[in-house]
């Protein structure tokens, strides 16, 4: 767990609401969980990481915070998605505020592409973020309130290139935001998008963070030092909190000054 929380933002009215978080086990999700957790939030997350899911709500639970609710849960099935957002909402009482973070952002050549892989890439990374919002709606509605955060990334804004159906994703969700933030408003319900630059997560250091990327990450943004998950947890619960209560439809970038 990380123990540089001091000096940064409470936010009141964070404390006792109900927050789901799709895949919260790990990277800039556990991140997320860790700081609602750390504001008092009842935090529930879904992520098909089963050990990495356990260990976490323990780790939380052992520094004495609530335990937060984790279900094992592939988002790529819609009828066990919507199982367990209906099973969040029973043990939880609502769903406050969604954080729609899981995606895959699996590189590859435009030859490589398959109508399969497309369908997959999609079912990861675009579909579950629909459906969860259209889950979590009804308890949201009978409270007249409500935050949902939907993640994107400036890939598709650089452009990157290299993983063209992730980024046609990640473009996707900030029309899926704003449409459905027009949609919702009238109700309480506000819809808004966080686009990440690099982020330094445990995945991309494992798979893609040479010293050659990293220093071309560097060349990039305007400030010269990694960018972190809790950088993109911090604007998370910001949006989540009644101080965004006039907030919503907007993408935030978090990426250093890269775009």
């Amino acid at each position: 767990m990380q123990d540089g929380h001091r000096g940064f933002a409470r936010y009141p009215s964070l404390e006792e609401r109900a927050v789901l978080v799709t895949g919260g086990a790990t990277g800039i999700g556990a991140s997320v969980v860790e700081h609602f957790a750390r504001q008092g939030s009842r935090v529930a997350f879904l992520d098909f990481e089963h050990e990495a899911g356990e260990r976490l709500a323990e780790e939380l639970a052992s520094e004495g915070f609530p335990q937060p609710l984790f279900l094992s849960c592939d988002l790529t099935d819609l009828k066990s998605l919507a199982s367990r957002v209906a099973e969040v909402i029973r043990r939880l009482g609502t769903v406050d505020v969604l954080v729609n973070n899981a995606a895959n952002d699996q590189r590859h050549t435009i030859e490589e592409v398959t109508e399969q892989f497309w369908d997959r890439s999609m079912a990861v990374n675009l579909r579950p973020q629909f459906f969860a919002i259209q889950a979590v709606l009804p308890a949201m509605r009978a409270k007249g309130r409500g935050s949902i955060i939907n993640m994107s990334s400036i890939a598709w804004m650089i452009p990157s290139t290299g993983l063209a159906v992730y980024i046609a994703a990640k473009a996707a969700i900030v029309g899926l935001t704003r449409t459905l933030a027009r949609e919702l408003g009238a109700e309480g319900i506000r819809v808004n998008a966080v686009v990440p630059g690099a982020i330094a997560t445990e995945r991309q250091k494992r798979l893609w963070y040479t010293p050659e990327y990293k220093a071309e990450i560097l060349a990039s943004q305007a400030l010269k030092r990694d960018i972190l998950p809790e950088d993109v947890a911090r604007l998370v619960l910001f949006l989540a909190a009644d101080d965004a209560s006039a907030i919503t439809s907007q993408s935030y970038v978090v990426d250093g000054g890269w775009v």
